[in-house]
């Protein structure tokens, strides 16, 4: 279903320290709204698919009893462990493995989770049976995945930070047969078998103190960046990342919000 090059693990393996750093500050706050949705308990057993370093994983080990964490860059899962440890928490299991063939019983989880990765599956539909299976009934599942670029201006500016280095790379525009579209996010969870399912739109907004500061945010953490630094020679990278640094420059006005806009799919796991 998909040829997205952010769908294999090699541009994740690639920023995951970055990621662990600097990404949080993004999705800390999309994953602290998803575990609202789920009814968690000191009791619950929580799967999150495509678990990244942890972001949601960390949140949801305080609140629950159990967390399985799963994803398919080792180098994600290392720093998960590692992150963890760091925070005293025993009630995550890290482990490499694949969203579209979870290793876990049916029926085993209260809630499931997966933030910003499931939209990149090659087999979408697989991911949502899988997340369906590993659910007790009466679970629920929250799914996140961005809303078109044109929609953040977050996203916006890093496009065009990349467009200023390669004019061979576009803004991406909106794509109505992906989770961007809230009518096939929603139909596809119903396929799936979840109930009640609702599409619900979240906000955020991210301020710089600098282009300086955006700039290092953004090399830090970003995978099509990190693409794009191994698919040239050094000395086209260092060209690059110096156009790069000068769109910020002249585009990003310190202390200006930027904001980035996701959707988060919710859907329930019939009783009986």
């Amino acid at each position: 279903m998909s040829g997205n090059p952010l769908a294999v693990a090699e541009p994740w393996d690639l920023v995951a320290d970055g990621y662990a750093e600097f990404a949080p500050a993004v999705m800390q706050p999309f994953s602290a709204r998803a575990l609202g949705f789920a009814s968690l308990s000191p009791v619950s057993q929580v799967v999150d698919v495509a678990a990244g370093p942890g972001t949601l994983s960390l949140l949801a080990a305080r609140q629950v009893a159990w967390v399985e964490a799963i994803d398919f860059s080792e180098s994600m899962i290392a720093r998960l462990a590692k992150n963890a440890a760091a925070a005293g928490l025993t009630n995550i299991s890290a482990q490499v493995g694949d969203g579209q063939a979870l290793p876990f019983d049916s029926d085993r989880f209260d809630a499931g989770f997966s933030m910003f990765g499931l939209m990149f599956f090659p087999e979408r539909p697989e991911g949502f049976a899988e997340l369906y299976r590993v659910l007790r009934p009466g679970g629920t599942a929250v799914v996140s995945s961005w809303a078109p670029v044109v929609e953040s201006p977050l996203m916006r500016m890093m496009f065009g930070a990349l467009a200023a280095a390669d004019p061979d790379i576009h803004e991406p525009q909106p794509n109505f047969l992906s989770l961007e579209n809230p009518q096939v996010f929603e139909s596809e969870m119903r396929a799936a078998g979840f109930e009640a399912v609702s599409i619900q739109r979240h906000s955020i907004a991210l301020t710089f103190g600098s282009p300086e500061e955006m700039w290092e945010t953004m090399v830090r953490s970003s995978a099509p960046l990190e693409l794009m630094r191994h698919s040239v020679e050094p000395e086209v990278w260092a060209e690059r990342a110096t156009l790069m640094k000068a769109f910020l420059v002249a585009n990003y006005e310190p202390n200006c919000p930027l904001s980035t806009t996701a959707y988060l799919g919710i859907g329930h796991k019939p009783e009986g």
